[in-house]
């Protein structure tokens, strides 16, 4: 297991020096064309392929770094070109990461390249989990999916669907046994032009317009047995542990995987809206100087610049407890996700504050990020869905229980225990130096004095 640390190395650096020139020299220049015309980017995704930056294989690398860190880092830096764009982007993304959590090797091999494509070749992908009258709620589905002798037949509608009816895959989230609730759903794979899957109507949208929003219809949509995720076999282990009170939702493991990325792409919006308003007030003058010598302006940018710092370290940490398996214990992904999305929307709300009348028309992109930030508050869980999972947690804390970062993994052992930094050796080794001091020669002085130093 790799330890949690701030320390980015030099792939990280590299990584994020790639990611930020992309997203500074190819989408900013295109956000603004992109936006108003409503069109997904299809030459922008395509320039990403170029770059490497769209492929299973690149986001399978991202997943697996130890650290956690790689993944955040990439999307904070892409969503700080653009929201939109960069949503296209990575879309493909978080139905890959559904394929990986309940799909085979076999299905992971077979479909994965399908959701990408090759530059010049590109493809989409989609994951259809909300519904119209559920919403956030997943206990409340209503798709449907029945077996039919060799096949399923999957039957609902799904509405907010990244990509929804132009994705050449998309994962769908089903209920199999109404009984069971939330666990009683599995996840199918459903190809473009399968019939019986209707796209009903692209959304328009307050923000996020470079990226393709549907509307999905599902009718007696007939599917191959083998594009249950996870197989037959898998689904009927989990549904007797389902009867047996126990096992999670089919989808609750990708929630728990997304939402620490969803924080970063949070992240990239309110680090680009905070920025343009600090350069803003350094630039602009009023009575007799930069308006950001008056406290009303520079007191709201120094909150935003501690709160984003902040979303960013619990982002961090989920990501980390994400790769490395460490279950979360008060709902760190949903703690990362609440605060990264809601300064989003505070510092995209401040920049337009901040450019006043001219942060309320487009010639500036203040008002855009201020449309884009709004929806990291909804999707993939509204913010409060977020307090009611950490609520949920806090409910079933013991109070004689230890603090949670003491909880979390680590060396409980090993020799630092009796003698690192804050230990009782240490502590009275100290106190005997200290009273020796008076009485030691110079030479023998200095030598203690260093191996007692805050850096020893």
């Amino acid at each position: 297991m790799s330890a949690f640390t701030l320390e980015l190395t030099p792939a990280h650096h590299e990584l994020v020096r790639r990611a930020h020139a992309f997203a500074e020299d190819v989408i900013r220049p295109a956000a603004p064309k992109y936006d108003a015309a409503e069109e997904c980017p299809w030459e922008i995704v395509d320039k990403a392929a170029q770059e490497g930056f769209y492929s299973p294989l690149f986001y399978a690398d991202l997943i697996a770094d130890p650290t956690g860190l790689s993944l955040p880092l990439f999307l904070e830096e892409i969503f700080w070109g653009c929201a939109g764009i960069g949503l296209t982007v990575v879309l493909p993304a978080l139905a890959l990461s559904a394929l990986n959590q309940a799909g085979t090797p076999e299905q992971l091999a077979r479909w994965a390249p399908e959701m990408f494509g090759e530059p010049g070749d590109i493809k989409l992908a989609a994951l259809a989990v909300s519904e119209p009258q559920g919403g956030s709620d997943v206990a409340n589905l209503q798709t449907r999916a029945r077996k039919d002798g060799d096949s399923w037949v999957l039957d609902g509608e799904k509405i907010w669907i990244g990509n929804g009816g132009i994705a050449d895959v998309t994962i769908v989230n089903a209920v199999v046994d109404p009984e069971l609730g939330t666990k009683g759903q599995a996840m199918f794979v459903v190809p473009k032009d399968t019939p019986g899957m209707e796209h009903v109507r692209r959304l328009r949208k307050l923000g996020h317009r470079a990226s393709h929003t549907a509307e999905l219809k599902f009718e007696n949509c007939r599917i191959p047995a083998d594009q249950l995720l996870g197989g037959e076999d898998k689904l009927e282990h989990k549904l007797e542990k389902a009867r047996r009170g126990e096992g999670k939702p089919a989808a609750l493991g990708t929630f728990e995987q997304t939402r620490p990325m969803v924080a970063a792409m949070a992240l990239g919006v309110a680090r680009a809206a905070f920025e343009y308003a600090c350069a803003y007030a350094r630039d602009r003058e009023a009575f007799g100087g930069p308006i950001i010598a008056n406290q009303g302006v520079s007191f709201p940018l120094a909150d935003l610049a501690a709160d984003i710092d902040a979303a960013r370290l619990l982002t961090w940490r989920a990501s980390w407890m994400a790769a490395n398996g460490v279950p979360f214990q008060v709902g760190e992904g949903s703690m990362s996700k609440l605060k990264a999305s809601e300064v989003a929307v505070r510092a995209a709300e401040q920049a337009v504050q901040t450019c006043g009348g001219w942060g309320y028309v487009d010639d500036l992109p203040v008002e855009k990020w201020y449309r884009d930030a709004k929806l990291y508050t909804i999707f993939e869980g509204t913010s409060e869905i977020q307090r009611m999972v950490i609520g949920r947690t806090l409910s079933d804390l013991d109070s004689t229980a230890e603090p949670v970062h003491h909880r979390l993994p680590g060396d409980k052992r090993g020799l630092s225990r009796k003698f690192g930094h804050g230990s009782l050796v240490r502590a009275r080794a100290g106190e005997v130096f200290m009273k020796l001091a008076t009485k030691a020669p110079e030479p023998v002085l200095r030598l203690g004095g260093k191996l007692a130093s805050p850096g020893a």
